[in-house]
C-alpha cells in the first residue's frame, strides 16, 4: 500500500475531490488546498512527495507557486490548465514543472502520470556518490550545490541537474531531445528550446574571465551539447 502524500491545489472543489478520491484509491495520502496563498504555507509546513497544481487560482497563481517551490525544493510538480488558457510548455519546463495536463482530463491518465513522475524522481541517498569534480568546479547532486572557484553558486534544480548529467558523461554528445528526456523525463514534448535556455544560463553562471579551459559545455552544431574535457 502506498503511503506517499500528494498535495492537490485547485480552487474547483469538485475537481479537488475527484483527484483526491482517485489518489486515495491508489493508496496515497492527500492534502487538498483551494487557495494559492495557502498552498505555499501548507507546502512549507509539510512538504509532500508531489504537487498537482492548477494554473489559475485565487491569490497566488500556479506560475508563481511553481517558481517559489523551486527556490526551496525539487519535489515533482504536475500542472493543470483549463482548455483555452495559455500554457507555454517551455515556460512550464523552465519554471520547473515536471508534467502538465489540460482540463478536462481522464483521472486514470493523471494517476498514471503521477506514478511515472514519482518513479523518475528518486532522491539521492546520503551514502550515494553524487558529486562530480573537475578543476575549479564541483557539482553535488545530493546537496544540490555547485562550487565554482571555491565559491558556492546558486543553481535552480533543473540547471544543476543538467550540469550534473553533462559533467557525468564527459566528451559524450547528447541531442537536445536526449537531454530533455534524461533531465526532465519528457519524451513527448518535441520542443527543445528549454535545453538551450538552461545551457545559456549555466554558461552565464560559469562565465569567468579566468574560466578553466580544461573543461567546457560545448555546442555541437546540428546535434546538441557535450561536456568537453581536455
Amino acid at each position: 500500500m502506498n503511503n506517499q502524500r500528494i498535495m492537490v491545489v485547485d480552487d474547483d472543489f469538485n475537481i479537488n475531490q475527484l483527484i483526491k478520491l482517485y489518489l486515495e484509491k491508489e493508496g496515497y495520502k492527500v492534502t487538498s488546498v483551494q487557495d494559492g496563498n495557502q498552498a505555499l504555507k501548507v507546502f512549507k509546513d509539510n512538504p509532500p512527495a508531489l504537487v498537482v497544481l492548477d494554473l489559475m487560482l485565487p491569490g497566488m497563481d500556479g506560475w508563481d507557486i511553481c517558481r517559489e517551490i523551486r527556490k526551496i525544493s525539487d519535489i515533482p510538480i504536475i500542472m493543470l490548465t483549463a482548455k483555452g488558457e495559455t500554457f507555454d510548455k517551455v515556460l512550464g519546463l523552465e519554471l520547473g514543472a515536471d508534467d502538465y495536463m489540460v482540463k478536462p482530463f481522464d483521472p486514470k491518465e493523471l494517476m498514471a502520470r503521477i506514478k511515472a513522475v514519482l518513479r523518475r524522481h528518486k532522491p539521492a541517498k546520503e551514502d550515494d556518490s553524487t558529486e562530480i569534480a573537475y578543476p575549479n568546479l564541483s557539482v553535488n547532486l545530493s546537496q544540490y550545490s555547485v562550487t565554482y572557484y571555491g565559491k558556492q553558486i546558486e543553481f535552480p534544480p533543473k540547471e544543476l541537474e543538467l550540469l550534473y548529467f553533462l559533467a557525468s558523461n564527459p566528451n559524450k554528445v547528447f541531442t537536445r531531445e536526449q537531454l530533455l528526456g534524461q533531465v526532465w523525463g519528457f519524451d513527448f514534448f518535441g520542443d527543445s528550446r528549454t535545453v538551450d535556455v538552461h545551457v545559456k544560463r549555466i554558461r552565464e553562471k560559469l562565465n569567468k574571465e579566468s574560466a578553466d579551459e580544461r573543461w567546457q559545455i560545448k555546442t555541437v552544431w546540428g546535434v546538441g551539447y557535450k561536456f568537453e574535457v581536455k
